[in-house]
């Protein structure tokens, strides 16, 4: 038998040892007045008086036998606790039950707050019951579960080890409650649009696809929330937001993962402008609510600055004048075929450049690969190639370019915004221009929508997960979801 089992075997003693003495070790209720970091908190600042009355529960992740005297750590979702416990104040029969706890077991305990000869906040014990028995014993590294396999495929280890990766998904939490807030104060109606859809658009993106028995159809799972919003608008709904989860069927990497959370958001007689300045108010209002600061820092082990994000100054860049900068100023005035052997020979990106690329690709594929990485400031990129977004309208001083922004910050895209087409014929064209010819992509309901009157509009996308990396400094999507897609355990 190995340790696991054998831990495992012990604890189910305890638990058989536990109910043969009529205590029920998985109780139905405990009602906490307060939460163990909570009560802890209000001592040290004085707002609980020595020997205020407590109940508190939690996770027990710390345990000293003193003979006559225990003492254990309760933990929950507010902090830390220790507890202390007296055979004569108990008595021998609630006394002896320590015996059969063990780390991670979940207690209750009421009692009185004081504080201890070295000083420590802590409760004197009156009474507690055993809440939850644990079978299975904690990860071996108590405090800092290392092991990235183990923490992403058994979050639940990750969250009870590491503090830190608690906090990080806390203030996920947060940051999304913060942004609904913001666009409720701006007069924003939240709604919610299908999941399944017969025709995945507003994106180009490989759709998993799925099948209704009852209607004997093929579905698909959404790839971007976009054409039923603006079906909104059409409705008369003139400012509406999502916050809701995408799904495609494409690789995994540090930023990529098959189901994301996506927020749009779109606004009537507003157009991209409009929508610039609602994220960077939207991304500055979260941080200092969130963070209480404007300046991200990122700091190594010794503590030292690595990066820092000003999100303060936002600068705004036209797409080809970045382009530009970085591959020459004559870019756009050579031929394509000189622009792809450049692209290729010159800037070393053989690699990302397929056989069959469109020139706008090629351009594209050096802003993605050679620019976006770089802007680690906030930074507005507009006026992009009209082939890349078929759904924006073309810019009055440059009908090559629509209008058009992506936000890039920290190196990645995190918000792209448009001012909207509304034309139902130019939209068409540019929709069927996408699809390649074939009918059958193409989502005849929203079209037929336009066709009925959309109001002039500004829209956004902001990836929430990737917003989420950026503000609380992790490097991997992975830090930010708490259950991503991996391989199936054992897979190749």
């Amino acid at each position: 038998m190995d340790e696991t089992n054998a831990l495992i075997e012990q604890r189910k003693a305890k638990l058989a040892a536990l109910r043969s003495q009529g205590i029920n070790p998985f109780m139905n209720k405990f009602t906490p007045t307060h939460g163990c970091g909570a009560a802890r908190a209000k001592f040290e600042d004085g707002t609980f008086p020595e020997g205020t009355p407590v109940a508190v529960a939690g996770r027990m992740t710390a345990h000293r036998d003193m003979g006559k005297s225990q003492f254990m750590d309760l933990k929950d979702v507010t902090g830390r606790l220790q507890v202390f416990a007296q055979k004569q104040a108990l008595g021998d029969a609630q006394f002896e039950i320590f015996k059969h706890l063990d780390l991670a077991d979940f207690v209750g305990a009421e009692g009185t707050l004081f504080r201890t000869k070295t000083g420590e906040p802590s409760l004197k014990l009156e009474r507690f019951t055993v809440l939850a028995k644990a079978l299975r014993p904690p990860p071996g590294k108590w405090h800092g579960l290392e092991d990235t396999e183990t923490r992403y495929r058994q979050r639940y280890l990750d969250l009870i080890s590491n503090d830190s990766v608690k906090a990080t998904f806390l203030q996920r939490s947060a940051i999304i409650r913060e942004i609904r807030n913001f666009f409720h104060e701006r007069g924003y109606v939240e709604v919610e649009t299908p999941m399944m859809q017969a025709i995945p658009g507003g994106a180009a993106a490989q759709p998993f696809k799925t099948y209704h028995n009852a209607l004997g159809c093929e579905f698909f799972l959404r790839i971007a929330l976009e054409l039923y919003l603006k079906r909104l608008l059409v409705g008369g709904i003139d400012k509406v937001f999502e916050i809701g989860r995408n799904f495609r069927n494409e690789g995994l990497s540090r930023r990529h993962n098959p189901e994301f959370t996506m927020l749009e958001a779109y606004e009537a007689y507003g157009d991209y402008a409009t929508m610039m300045e609602t994220v960077e108010s939207l991304v500055k209002h979260v941080a200092q609510r969130v963070l209480g600061t404007l300046v991200i820092e990122s700091r190594d082990e010794a503590g030292a600055v690595t990066k820092s994000i000003d999100l303060r100054t936002w600068r705004r860049a036209r797409y080809k004048d970045l382009v530009r900068e970085k591959a020459g100023a004559d870019w756009f005035d050579v031929t394509p075929e000189e622009r792809r052997r450049r692209a290729i020979e010159d800037l070393k990106l053989a690699g990302d450049i397929a056989a069959g690329y469109e020139d706008f690709e090629v351009t594209g594929a050096v802003f993605e690969k050679l620019i976006e990485p770089t802007l680690i400031q906030p930074t507005f990129v507009t006026h992009l190639p009209r082939q890349l977004v078929p759904l924006a309208k073309l810019s009055p001083d440059d009908p090559e370019t629509v209008e058009v922004f992506e936000c890039c910050i920290n190196g990645q895209e995190i918000s792209p915004g448009y001012t909207e087409q509304n034309d139902p014929v130019q939209q068409r064209e540019s929709l069927e221009h996408q699809a390649g010819g074939e009918q059958q992509k193409l989502d005849e309901d929203f079209l037929a929508a336009l066709e009925h009157g959309m109001p002039p509009a500004g829209g956004i996308g902001i990836g929430i997960d990737r917003l989420c990396m950026m503000l609380l400094g992790q490097e991997s999507i992975r830090d930010v979801i708490l259950f991503p897609q991996l391989k199936p355990k054992g897979a190749a």
